[in-house]
């Protein structure tokens, strides 16, 4: 079974950058699209980037639009998510998410996806 494991998290001063990892084993994530979430407290798990694997096409939620990308490094089996322009409101647990080639359903949903790193928490403060 596809294992994810996202690192890079930590404290981070507003209008930072910071870089998280989401590492795969048991599978090659190049066959799977990816989602990124993020949770905070009390509140539902939301989605905000998704890269498909047909046409690299890309799905941003307006919350990130122009601050988060997403990118793939094939030979490390890895994903990447670069955070700039960074927003105490982006504090949150920030975990990736995978499912073998298109999603089922919209992209940016829980229900799309099949397999779910542990979360990596980044605090965006002073």
């Amino acid at each position: 079974q596809l294992q994810l494991v996202e690192s890079g998290g930590g404290l981070v001063q507003p209008g930072g950058s910071r870089k998280l990892s989401c590492a795969a084993s048991g599978g090659i994530l190049d066959s799977y699209a990816i989602g990124w979430f993020r949770q905070v407290p009390g509140k539902e798990r939301e989605g905000f980037l998704c890269i498909s694997t047909r046409g690299a096409a890309t799905v941003s939620a307006d919350s990130v639009k122009g601050r988060f990308t997403a990118s793939r490094d094939n030979a490390k089996n890895t994903v990447y998510l670069q955070m700039n322009s960074l927003k105490p409101e982006d504090t949150a647990v920030y975990y990736c998410a995978a499912t073998y080639g298109t999603t089922s359903g919209p992209p940016l949903t829980l229900e799309a996806y099949d397999y779910w790193g542990q979360g990596t928490r980044v605090t965006v403060s002073s």
